[in-house]
């Protein structure tokens, strides 16, 4: 069985996300949608840093220091974008203006918690950011994240055990095994990848599974 690697899954949400819609993509493995974003669908790209309409720089490109996102890249902004201060920003966010935001995660619950801001006691620089607003005030939340972790420990799970950033917030998953929704506090597999059979789901995920039809198998393409 081959995995989907971080770019793969930047490639099935940038294809997922609905034409038009406003989007803000979560710091660390959310920003690789940007590349894969098709210009004509017309999805408008918001950064917490106050930001609307804006793509990541070509290779012949000259960077301008002043324009840059939530992850500290160089960015262009795309026709008719707006720049404002942190209050409009944070208020487009919690006022329920981003259709989606796609955020990282160290742990997702069964009933769509959320844990990506700290690793527990042992995290010497815990930061929540600007997460907990995203996940509470976006329309729909997504998830990208390896289902395990470095020790083999499911990061899909009944429960989450690190703090959370929002309770019951997450819709989707989008995992290096599948595509999960999070349905009746239960991950419901819509796609897995070639070589992963449903019935050994329970070695990837620590927590009830609820089938709704048979998911359709990702084969991983050459990138």
């Amino acid at each position: 069985m081959q995995r989907l690697t971080r770019e793969h899954l930047a490639a099935l949400v940038a294809a997922d996300l609905p034409a038009g819609a406003v989007v803000n993509l979560g710091i660390g493995m959310p920003t690789l949608v940007t590349d894969r974003l098709d210009p004509a669908r017309g999805v408008q790209l918001h950064s917490e840093n106050g930001i609307l309409g804006m793509r990541l720089l070509q290779a012949h490109e000259t960077a301008d220091g002043d324009l840059i996102n939530a992850s500290k890249q160089s960015i262009a902004l795309t026709e008719g974008a707006a720049i404002f201060d942190h209050v409009y920003s944070f208020s487009i966010m919690r006022g329920g203006h981003i259709d989606i935001t796609v955020l990282g995660a160290f742990e997702v619950s069964c009933d769509g918690d959320l844990a990506n801001w700290s690793l527990g006691e042992d995290d010497p620089m815990p930061s929540v950011g600007g997460a907990m607003d995203l996940a509470v005030g976006a329309r729909g939340v997504w998830v990208m994240m390896e289902a395990l972790t470095r020790e083999g420990r499911s990061r899909l799970r009944s429960r989450c055990t690190l703090p959370l950033t929002g309770a019951g917030v997450v819709g989707r998953v989008y995992a290096d095994i599948g595509i999960f929704e999070v349905r009746g506090s239960a991950f419901v597999p819509i796609a897995l990848v070639a070589g992963l059979p449903p019935s050994e789901l329970g070695r990837w995920i620590d927590a009830p599974l609820r089938f709704d039809g048979e998911p359709r198998v990702l084969h991983v393409p050459p990138l």
